[in-house]
């Protein structure tokens, strides 16, 4: 699909594309454009887009990490087809188990579904407040709107240190923690939120 709008983009098996292309998403996911450049000049196009991937834990496509029959080795190189830059610029990470069969859909989903899309709805009004979704607000309103206190600011810290976080990453957790505390009607950022941002980061505490 063309990038030059506002929309989703759905990438299954993701370390599977050439690494160059997959960075050719990266100032698309940073910056919402896409530049074109040819002999003749450039052309800068609207991308904002939404990346949605999907992925195996190795290349053989074994259920689990727990299951797959690789070395760490083959799955490290399987995980370093996706470089680190493209990975700052993903602000959630999540490891999914395989899904168990059941018939339909569990009791109360509806309820389950409708309350939550109140919860977003009511987060993004917070964040339309501020000007804009909290991945769009310039660095001096993140800031501003993601001061934190000792407790928070340490762990953190503590988690850039020990992950090795580039100062992007470190921002997009700031945006997600800020995401998360608008979630839950929160003024102020706690510990609490920074911690359940750091724990959707699951690719930074990959070996190797």
């Amino acid at each position: 699909m063309s990038l030059a709008h506002h929309g989703a983009l759905f990438l299954d098996e993701l370390p599977e594309f050439a690494p160059y292309v997959l960075d050719t998403l990266r100032q698309p996911l940073e910056d919402g454009v896409l530049t074109v450049a040819r002999a003749g000049g450039a052309v800068r196009l609207p991308a904002l887009v939404q990346l949605v991937a999907a992925m195996n834990p190795c290349r053989r496509g074994c259920p689990s990490v727990e299951r797959c029959g690789c070395t760490p080795g083959e799955r490290a190189r399987y995980l370093g087809r996706l470089s680190a830059p493209l990975l700052d610029r993903i602000d959630l990470h999540l490891e999914v188990g395989p899904v168990a069969a059941r018939a339909g859909a569990p009791a109360g989903a509806a309820g389950e579904s409708a309350a939550m899309r109140a919860r977003v709805a009511r987060a993004r009004a917070r964040q339309g407040d501020r000007g804009a979704v909290n991945a769009r607000l310039a660095p001096a309103v993140l800031a501003r709107h993601c001061r934190l206190p000792p407790e928070a600011e340490a762990l953190l810290a503590g988690a850039t240190e020990r992950l090795g976080l580039s100062a992007r990453a470190h921002d997009r957790v700031l945006r997600v923690a800020r995401t998360i505390a608008d979630l839950a009607g929160a003024d102020a950022l706690a510990a609490e939120h920074v911690a359940e941002a750091l724990a959707y980061r699951v690719l930074d505490r990959r070996p190797g």
